[in-house]
């Protein structure tokens, strides 16, 4: 944080910092002698004279006004300062560091899918996170803080809400080939945003370090859609998938393996069924040979002699009785 002090108190803590703040003015009537400017990691202190930059402290420790600043400032630009009324600077303090921060579609983006037949589009939502940091005090000034005595994170999230949208739909029609796997071109689409949203907001004095796309959510109707091909797609191939879960269960643990079992067994099981069914069709066979070799419960030959029957109970050639 920022500490400057005045004659009555040589150090006084500027208490309005934020760690969400990009700059604050920190402004006094006056600054006089035995005032102290402290500064912490991460910060700098933009010391302004009628509205225009006279020096930036940038390393953090303690500057004292006498023998620190006002020969820094006069080196600079020449002036000779007094204190005899004290001297009359606004002093910028503005936060050096990367902030990183969430974005997500303000509206679901309704893309062109022909295939569907959807009036409209398709309509999906986005999600993810992006970097900044403060590149360019003078735009900063004269942008931002010639009109405002603070600028925050919050300031800037909804500057990247209000173009993200207009941003996702145009990368996604310039590299989105496949509306249904948008995450795998997640890559190039973040990358076109990227140089988009940093090309607006370096007039602000900001650069973009980083953008990212999270996730991409669809429809639940279209979301069922996939899950029930994608389940169609498997199971289609039981081999394939039984050898899946077999070695999804090795890698995860008991969960996943007693899946694998099932799978498994469930195969096995299918195996037994196909063989018992087989059995059961070769006993109708025999069966149905046994009763095509009888008369009622007369054979029509012989067991013994071999001699055709007569339809009685016993053989006519060497009377073996049949029941």
């Amino acid at each position: 944080m920022g500490l400057f002090g005045n004659q009555l108190a040589n150090v006084v803590e500027w208490t309005e910092y934020r760690d969400d703040s990009i700059f604050h003015k920190w402004s006094n009537n006056e600054i006089k002698k035995g005032s102290k400017l402290i500064l912490r990691a991460g910060q700098d202190a933009i010391f302004m004279y009628n509205g225009k930059i006279e020096g930036i402290f940038r390393d953090e420790g303690e500057y004292n006004i006498e023998t620190d600043i006002i020969p820094f400032l006069s080196t600079l630009k020449g002036f000779k300062f007094g204190f005899n009324s004290g001297l009359r600077a606004e002093v910028l303090f503005v936060n050096t560091k990367e902030f990183t921060e969430k974005w997500g579609t303000k509206n679901p983006i309704a893309l062109p899918a022909p295939q569907l037949n959807l009036p409209g589009g398709l309509p999906i939502r986005a999600f993810g996170n992006y970097s900044f940091k403060v590149d360019d005090y003078l735009a900063l000034i004269d942008k931002v803080a010639g009109i405002k005595s603070e600028f925050t994170v919050e300031d800037v999230r909804m500057r990247v809400i209000a173009v993200v949208d207009k941003l996702l739909m145009k990368w996604i029609s310039t590299e989105g080939k496949d509306l249904f796997n948008l995450q795998a071109y997640s890559s190039q689409i973040s990358s076109g945003i990227k140089t988009d949203l940093d090309m607006e907001l370096c007039k602000l004095g900001l650069t973009v370090t980083d953008f990212n796309i999270a996730s991409v959510s669809y429809p639940e109707e279209i979301t069922k859609m996939q899950n029930k091909a994608a389940a169609q797609a498997m199971v289609g191939d039981m081999n394939k998938y039984t050898s899946m879960a077999m070695a999804d269960g090795m890698t995860k643990g008991t969960s996943a393996s007693n899946l694998a079992g099932d799978m498994v067994s469930m195969s096995m099981g299918m195996a037994m069924g196909q063989q018992m069914l087989k059995q059961m069709k070769e006993g109708n066979g025999e069966m149905a040979d046994i009763n095509n070799n009888q008369v009622g419960s007369i054979p029509k030959f012989c067991p013994n002699c071999g001699t055709k029957t007569t339809g009685t109970r016993f053989c006519g050639n060497c009377g073996t009785k049949f029941f």
